[in-house]
């Protein structure tokens, strides 16, 4: 029996594609959050304007999914309202326990859908960025 690789190519690409500092200038939110599962973490930074999300930074320490959905994220995020950023995580919750479509950015993660031990590093992102988002420096 032939077992797919945890990780493609495109996955390592978007993994490797973060920033290496991850901070962003004027940051007025910031939190962080760690995954109890595999120890991960990702702090979050962010700059608001009128209620939007008008900057995403990321220090991440995670598996090649986590920072895959952290760089998927970090390209998604601006412009957002607090209210998207629920709607997504919850799309893409679904779709990782198998109860929904794949959200069209997250598709490159389809290999992750059968490793349950790996879903919140996918989610991890979201987590740090709602705190962030109620939070402020």
């Amino acid at each position: 029996m032939t077992r797919e690789p945890p990780y493609t190519l495109d996955i390592l690409r978007l993994a490797a594609s973060l920033p290496v500092d991850g901070s962003v200038e004027g940051a007025t939110h910031a939190a962080e959050a760690r995954s109890p599962t595999c120890g991960s973490t990702i702090r979050t930074q962010l700059v608001m304007a009128d209620g939007r999300i008008a900057a995403i930074g990321q220090q991440v320490t995670a598996c090649a999914y986590g920072q895959a959905s952290a760089a998927i994220l970090q390209d998604w995020g601006p412009g957002k309202l607090r209210a998207e950023v629920i709607v997504m995580r919850a799309a893409l919750k679904a779709w990782l326990e198998g109860r929904g479509e794949v959200p069209a950015d997250y598709a490159v993660l389809a290999p992750v859908q059968g490793r349950s031990g790996r879903h919140g590093a996918v989610l991890l992102p979201f987590d740090a960025l709602l705190r962030a988002l109620e939070t402020q420096e």
